[in-house]
């Protein structure tokens, strides 16, 4: 809690847990988790008197840009949009939704033109940032490696990335697998890192917007130009871990 205290700078907290039974088998997956992370946000967003008081409230859903568009690495991983669920056109849609029902809540990502190192470098208060960041989890199997962040899976190699591009705090966190660059039976398995692997040698081979596929076709996107930049800027990003770690 002291660490949620430290960074809200005073704000409220609300804190709430759905207590949901379902019957027969459950979905392990948790496809519709961000969906229902966004519901409680409107609910939160509709309690507060600034909403009783007649005034849109906006709804901040904030992911740096890099993992709210989460390209497609590869052909292998085109999947849905229920990984991408602060994806511009998943956001669109669900506006629409909000304003169909008369719901006066404006979803919006403040860093949606934005790597996870640029967030890092422009955040205003640099000190608190220096203490505090390697506390954070990024980590899509936190749970599944014992609340350890495991260091290989997208997630934290963009958050690796990122403190690279910071500089200015080593990334002190305990990952399971610290070195992503080794040549041996067992990193091999190692899929999210060649996946990015490919990925890189594919935008150097053929290009940016070979690469990129259809991520960015969407008529809900006004501001194509900037998204193609900074996802850019993302695997630039990525590229300096992977040649820090030596992967091949």
């Amino acid at each position: 809690m002291d660490f949620a205290a430290k960074i809200g700078g005073g704000l409220g907290h609300l804190q709430l847990n759905h207590n949901a039974n379902t019957p027969g088998i459950q979905e392990a997956s948790q496809r519709a988790r961000s969906l229902i992370f966004i519901t409680f946000g409107v609910i939160a967003a509709t309690a507060l008197k600034a909403y009783h008081d007649g005034q849109e409230v906006p709804l901040f859903v904030c992911e740096n840009g890099f993992i709210a568009i989460n390209p497609p690495l590869t052909g292998g991983r085109l999947g849905s949009l229920s990984t991408r669920t602060a994806h511009p056109e998943f956001f669109a849609r669900l506006q629409n939704v909000l304003d169909a029902a008369g719901l006066r809540v404006k979803i919006t990502n403040p860093y949606a033109t934005k790597t996870k190192g640029e967030m890092l470098k422009e955040c205003a208060d640099q000190a608190l940032l220096r203490a505090e960041a390697v506390r954070s989890t990024s980590c899509g199997r936190f749970q599944r490696f014992n609340y350890r962040q495991c260091g290989r899976c997208v997630p934290c190699q963009v958050r690796r990335a990122a403190f690279l591009a910071w500089g200015a705090a080593p990334d002190t966190t305990d990952y399971v697998y610290a070195p992503i660059g080794k040549d041996d039976a067992e990193h091999a398995g190692f899929d999210d890192v060649r996946s990015v692997a490919i990925a890189l040698a594919a935008v150097k081979a053929d290009g940016l917007e070979s690469w990129l596929g259809h991520a960015l076709a969407s008529p809900y996107i006004q501001d194509r130009a900037a998204l193609l930049g900074m996802l850019e800027r993302g695997l630039g990003e990525l590229r300096a871990l992977h040649q820090s770690h030596g992967v091949k």
